[in-house]
């Protein structure tokens, strides 16, 4: 008895396409694009309960010893593992790690969060007492004294000489870190990976060696007054590094491509890069503009050795001690009376409120995108529209009449 194998036949694969084709297709699982969904939310819940119990149980039967901050940082890593099994019970080794990383990730966001909010509440609670009197915006030390109460003195002189010093150094430091940033862009060479690594060390000078060197250069040497252009030039020598990498960062993601469209239509150099790479990344420079500013603007060493502390307002950046904001919530803090460690975190709350105006402005001003108009742009290009339209629809008119008299 033998056996035959039915013989190969072409037709077998076409019969079997056509017999998947007529199989019922299963229905399409419709793929969740949102980042977390309600199971994620309940495991992140259910993890973050069992890692509080797990870790009280820990601080109270097994580790007694451990404080408050003991007992967070157990639950946080008793959550991570929690949180990492309970992941691992549907998913593959690589969702787990990626969902732990993006715990972590957003622990520490939220972690920086509060800390700031804790920096900025407990600012303005310890100094409510000073913020709440209204001589402590309009006067001045000159007349107050460590033992006096809060209806008394005040931090106008530092706010004055705030802004006065900071101005100086902006008036220096924009034009300066720009054209550099936009040097170490535009230049090919040696020279450029010199400065570029000249600015990358810049960026980690201490404060301290910026006073002594601008105390030594300019205030020794060229026998300028200690005043506010000399803190104006130190904060400057802090501000200068930051604006330029920041700066120099934010160049390099203007796209090639307009700098090529530019130069194809006969453009030079200094008018491509006036007109269309520094308008590009405007809201960029805005930035990097406002990351130097909040360096500059909180520096209290280089004051103190190029400026002096005074008690009394100077408008004068030319000669005399010009206090800042800084330096006064460093004197006043470092007082034993009560009172003036108050006016001390008020000067720091009036700090925090003077930066987050600046910030406010700047973004107002700045923050546009390139080719944005502002409202009034806005409404200025509407009216040329309506002009534009109104000047074809004459000429329409007027050669519909001649053609009809003709």
């Amino acid at each position: 008895m033998t056996t035959t194998t039915p013989p190969y036949t072409a037709e077998r694969p076409a019969r079997d396409r056509a017999q998947a084709a007529d199989a019922p297709l299963a229905a399409e699982v419709r793929r969740s694009t949102a980042t977390r969904t309600q199971a994620d939310v309940i495991l992140v819940a259910g993890a973050g309960a069992a890692a509080l119990s797990l870790a009280a149980f820990l601080v109270t039967r097994v580790i007694p010893d451990a404080n408050v901050l003991g007992y967070l940082v157990i639950s946080y890593l008793l959550f991570l593992a929690v949180y990492g099994v309970l992941v691992a019970l549907d998913d593959d080794g690589r969702t787990v790690r990626d969902r732990l990383a993006s715990v972590v990730v957003h622990s520490l966001a939220a972690l920086a969060m509060i800390a700031l909010v804790f920096i900025v509440v407990f600012t303005f609670f310890r100094g409510r007492e000073a913020l709440g009197h209204l001589n402590f915006f309009t006067s001045d030390m000159q007349k107050a004294g460590p033992l006096d109460p809060l209806t008394v003195g005040g931090i106008v002189h530092g706010a004055v000489g705030t802004l006065i010093e900071i101005t100086i150094a902006l008036v220096i430091v924009v034009p300066l870190g720009l054209a550099c940033a936009v040097y170490l862009n535009e230049a090919r060479g040696p020279l450029p990976r010199f400065v570029r690594t000249v600015v990358e060390a810049m960026t980690a000078l201490p404060s301290i060696v910026a006073g002594l060197f601008i105390l030594a250069s300019v205030v020794l040497t060229l026998g300028l007054a200690r005043c506010g252009l000399a803190a104006g030039l130190a904060i400057s020598v802090m501000m200068l590094p930051i604006v330029i990498r920041a700066s120099d960062v934010v160049l390099r993601l203007v796209p090639g491509s307009l700098k090529e469209a530019s130069y194809a239509m006969g453009a030079p150099k200094w008018r491509t890069v006036w007109h269309v790479i520094l308008p590009t990344a405007r809201s960029g420079l805005t930035t990097a503009v406002l990351l130097g500013t909040a360096r500059g603007i909180g520096e209290t060493s280089p004051v103190l050795l190029t400026a002096g502390f005074g008690s009394s307002l100077n408008f004068n950046f030319l000669s005399g001690p010009m206090v800042s904001l800084p330096l006064a919530t460093f004197i006043f803090s470092g007082s034993p009376e009560k009172t003036m460690i108050a006016r001390g975190f008020g000067a720091a709350a009036a700090l925090l409120a003077l930066v987050l105006v600046l910030f406010a402005l700047a973004r107002v001003f700045g923050g546009r995108q390139a080719g944005e108009l502002s409202t009034r742009g806005q409404r200025r290009r509407a009216q040329e529209s309506l002009r534009d339209l109104e000047r074809l629809n004459s000429r329409q008119r007027g050669g519909a009449q001649v053609g009809a008299q003709a």
